[in-house]
């Protein structure tokens, strides 16, 4: 066993070295640019990026062709949001979304704001989920999009997608859903949940960094999302750019091991997070998990300390990486927003620790730790 012990699988995770393997080739032997239609360099590209097409789109029971090569999950969060705005305004201007969201969609939304957007930010209960019937009661003449994300990232609670997109469908209301950290650790349908748009990232499901996509309904035509990179009108009109061919193949890769060892990976993962939370719980007084506990992430707990500064109880844990929210807003001195919105007060937020386990998390690495938190706590107080 290696220290520092990684437990932090919901900010990135390693390359699965079988998704290494078959990015390698695309470097130097197969290097050729997938819009070049005259050469065999260029054939090539484009025949493995639509076979990269077809495995991304399996695991999550779309067709091919609705599928979008981005940069990651926060420029698919800016291409469906932005990109509906711009072309439903000023016809229809209210978007419904949540407080819990990823900043990668409550910023995009604040910034249409400035440009005439109505936003309606919903509020969940303590443990993170919103209702159906919130939803609904949001919905007005000019709503055109609501955008809720599939599990949250910092406390991992599902929230009921299914019913939300069958509620959306209804009113026919567009739905998109983030869905970065669901993809590849719990099943996902696009079709059974109604879901219009949904985004994903690479480095979430053991592929590389900088690479993504966002799946958008084959009804969903350009002129009724308008795309945010002009140049060249790669991806359906969606997205102009150069596609990044090495790193689409290490996003279908993960895909493709993702399908085959889900479930396997969820059981194990349930098991070794129950070990770690009630070792915890068990161990060391005066703490809670946060997050709805019969609904959520299989692979993550988190949880406040209460009676120790959240600063130094972070600071304190060398031989563990953890983190006290998203990766995206570290470097905020201020509390997690999810766990404010939660309704936690700012010290218990400030001592709040995520942890996030993934394939590579052993039992030894488990059992270490409730020792180590145990003592690290302790000498805290």
């Amino acid at each position: 066993m290696k220290l520092p012990i990684y437990l932090d699988y919901n900010a990135t995770t390693p390359v699965d070295k079988r998704v290494m393997e078959k990015m390698l080739p695309f470097f130097t032997d197969t290097f050729g640019n997938a819009a070049s239609r005259s050469h065999l360099f260029g054939w090539t590209a484009q025949e493995a990026i639509e076979n990269a097409r077809e495995q991304v789109a399996t695991l999550i029971n779309a067709e091919p062709k609705e599928i979008i090569f981005t940069s990651g999950a926060t420029e698919a969060n800016n291409l469906a949001i932005k990109g509906l705005f711009e072309a439903n305004y000023p016809a229809k201007k209210h978007i419904i979304t949540v407080k819990t969201e990823h900043k990668a969609v409550l910023d995009v939304c604040q910034h249409l704001e400035k440009w005439g957007a109505a936003i309606t930010y919903l509020q969940p209960d303590s443990t993170g989920l919103i209702t159906v019937q919130q939803v609904e009661n949001a919905i007005k003449n000019d709503t055109f999009l609501i955008s809720i994300m599939y599990a949250n990232n910092e406390i991992g609670t599902i929230q009921p997608t299914k019913k939300i997109g069958e509620l959306a469908r209804k009113h026919d209301i567009l739905f998109h859903s983030d869905a970065t950290q669901a993809v590849g650790k719990i099943k996902i349908d696009v079709q059974k949940d109604k879901i219009d748009l949904l985004s994903l990232s690479g480095h979430k499901l053991y592929g590389p960094k900088g690479i993504g996509a966002l799946f958008i309904k084959k009804t969903l035509k350009s002129s009724k999302l308008t795309a945010q990179m002009d140049g060249g009108k790669h991806e359906r009109g969606f997205r102009s750019g150069t596609l990044n061919v090495t790193g689409i193949m290490g996003l279908a890769a993960a895909c493709e091991l993702a399908k085959k060892e889900l479930l396997i990976d969820n059981q194990r993962l349930t098991l070794l997070r129950d070990k770690l939370e009630q070792g915890i719980l068990q161990n060391i007084s005066d703490v809670k998990v946060n997050g709805n506990i019969e609904n959520r992430l299989p692979n993550l707990t988190n949880i406040s300390f209460g009676k120790v500064d959240g600063e130094n109880l972070l600071l304190s844990f060398r031989d563990i990486a953890v983190s006290s929210g998203s990766a995206c807003t570290s470097a905020s001195v201020e509390p997690s927003y999810v766990l404010k919105a939660l309704g936690l007060s700012d010290d218990l937020a400030y001592a709040s620790i995520r942890f996030s386990l993934g394939k590579y998390t052993t039992e030894e690495e488990i059992d270490f730790t409730i020792k180590y938190v145990k003592e690290v706590v302790e000498s805290l107080r």
